[in-house]
């Protein structure tokens, strides 16, 4: 039996054992329908603006929901389709069609679950704040302009897969504008944005799709000339049925293939990639969010491989990438959620509105359905900590987040992700180097109570000595004045780790001082770095190195050595203390 610490199911679990009652069950309950009213609409958008029919982002709602709220390590959190992958997804059903959106939703399953089973999950928590704003911005301006076309009702007949492409064709069909659209795309946008002022308790989008679907359906025969696009006019409605078993490499391809084969996996591979990263990105964040609103923490590796089993399995029944969605976690935890049961509800509420209410979701506006994703984008573009990066941050950070915000608009976000996670990775190598460094101490250590003798330095090495720092770091040894030098203390108290790169560099400089007569004491070492010079097959070598945990210990006997040596140079008998 797995522990309850760790293991699938782990916020379950845990709620489960603290007691869960009718009053737990009553709050959740609640939690889950108000959630579920904001999820059935915005995954109906969320599926048509990523290029396929909306029962498809229902689909994932549903089954990538319950999955991943059932296995997952965040008590509160709500999955589903959320609109950062709508950049990735997109040009993927363009190019491959929902066989190929399916497929890589697969393959990015497989990888977060790899991730999980390693415990990344906090590594991928410390992806900088610039990387973040820059992504989630782009997305939002690459999704909003995605909305111009339904939002005005705009003919385009083939819309290209790239950001500045796609703007010219949106330009050149301005002409073809239909003023209902755009009446009834105002009206929600203003009821969306006005109504959470008046009643914040009811959900704006049941209240503004909910008024929108009543004036199409009145206006619709008896105002002349009315006429706007529907979900139902578009994609022929939505079935009445629960999601059904399928096989996603048997759909057909948009040039009537199907099957898998490498080819289509090896192409399909930076997609999966960048949805995997993305989402972890995503599902964590907003996990950490969930905890600062509750004051519980999560599990994020548990979280992940949640994740990844939820995106394995939603394909089988036609759901493409899930991941954990701020907002929606937001209105469940202030919605008075408690446990993962709430989750479930919320996807419970969204099969059983497929299977009562399909015809009447088929009369919803695609100017509404915009209007939506035009909120949704305006609420995630994070303009405020845009600004504040710009007028606060150092350049690095600004470049970083200049770079991600515009790989994102002008390519797409298998370029951005992967150019993100490299300059998080230099980032981080440039900022350990920084706190790196090695500086020359002497009688000025706090633990040395009396002077030094003549011949022995103390140096003080500071930082993690890894593969960004530990030739900084050893280049200040360069500088060792070999003359009347007989021992060189290396004070590694405040080293945590090292790497082979660290180790490489140190035994670089142990062969030099040693070729110069001057013996190295390491003096203080913790326990990582000292189990990797273990590994490595360093031991105390005589007259050239010792080791020692103990920075006092080193000392003592580098004063002992020195006055041995002392001895010797005088023609004395040497100690018989043991001094090497």
């Amino acid at each position: 039996m797995l522990p309850l610490r760790w293991g699938p199911a782990l916020a379950l679990r845990q709620s489960l054992q603290e007691g869960y009652g009718l009053r737990e069950l009553q709050a959740d309950v609640m939690a889950g329908l108000v959630v579920g009213i904001v999820a059935l609409p915005l995954s109906m958008a969320l599926a048509i603006a990523s290029g396929v029919a909306p029962q498809y982002g229902l689909y994932t709602a549903i089954v990538g929901g319950a999955l991943i709220a059932l296995l997952g390590g965040s008590r509160v959190q709500v999955s589903g389709p959320t609109a950062a992958f709508v950049v990735i997804l997109a040009p993927v059903a363009t190019r491959f069609g929902l066989r190929g959106l399916l497929l890589a939703t697969l393959m990015a399953g497989v990888i977060l679950i790899t991730l999980g089973l390693a415990r990344m999950g906090r590594l991928i928590e410390f992806v900088p704040y610039p990387v973040i704003t820059g992504f989630t911005a782009g997305i939002a301006v690459v999704i909003a302009t995605l909305q111009v076309k339904d939002f005005l009702g705009l003919t385009v007949a083939n819309m290209p897969e790239h950001y500045l492409e796609r703007l010219g064709a949106l330009l050149a069909a301005l002409p073809t504008v239909q003023p209902w659209d755009v009446a009834l795309g105002l009206l929600t946008l203003a009821l969306l944005v006005a109504w959470p002022k008046v009643r914040s308790e009811v959900p704006a989008p049941l209240v503004a799709l909910g008024v929108a679907v009543i004036v199409a359906t009145a206006a619709s025969g008896r105002v002349a000339g009315f006429e706007v696009a529907t979900v139902a006019s578009r994609f022929s409605g939505i079935p009445q049925q629960a999601p059904a078993f399928l096989l996603p490499w048997a759909l057909p391809s948009p040039d009537g293939t199907a099957g898998v084969s490498l080819g289509l996996l090896r192409a399909l591979l930076p997609s999966a990639f960048a949805i995997a990263m993305l989402g972890a990105m995503e599902s964590l964040l907003s996990a950490v969010v969930a905890d600062g609103m509750t004051g519980r923490r999560h599990d994020p590796d548990v979280e992940l491989i949640a994740q990844g089993m939820g995106n394995l399995v939603a394909p089988f029944f036609g759901g493409f990438a899930a991941t954990g969605a701020i907002a929606r976690t937001a209105t469940n935890v202030r919605s008075g959620a408690r446990t993962p049961v709430a989750a479930l509800v919320h996807s419970l509420f969204v099969l059983l509105a497929v299977l009562l209410l399909a015809p009447l979701l088929g009369r919803l506006p695609m100017a509404s359905l915009a209007a939506l994703l035009l909120v949704v984008a305006w609420n995630m573009s994070e303009r405020k900590h845009f600004a504040f990066v710009l007028r606060a941050a150092p350049r690095s950070d600004i470049a970083v987040l200049l770079v991600c915000f515009g790989l994102t608009v002008v390519f797409d976000m298998v370029v951005s992700v992967t150019a993100g996670i490299i300059l998080s990775s230099m980032l981080f190598i440039r900022r350990m180097a920084e706190v790196s460094g090695v500086r020359l101490i002497g009688d000025s250590h706090p633990e040395v109570r009396e002077p030094l003798p003549r011949g022995v330095v103390l140096y003080e090495v500071a930082g993690p000595l890894f593969f960004g720092a530990a030739q900084a770091a050893m280049n200040a040894l360069q500088t060792v004045e070999k003359r009347g030098v007989q021992a060189v203390v290396l004070d590694l108290q405040a080293v945590p780790a090292m790497d082979a790169t660290g180790l490489v560099n140190l035994e670089s400089l142990l062969k030099r001082l040693n070729g110069a007569g001057v013996k190295v004491i390491l003096a203080g070492v913790q326990p990582q770095p000292m189990r990797v010079l273990a590994k490595a097959g360093w031991r105390n070598r005589h007259g050239r190195l010792r080791i020692f945990r103990s920075f006092e210990r080193a000392i003592a006997v580098a004063r002992v050595f020195a006055a041995h040596t002392a001895a010797e140079r005088h023609g004395m008998a040497p100690s018989p203390a043991r001094i090497d």
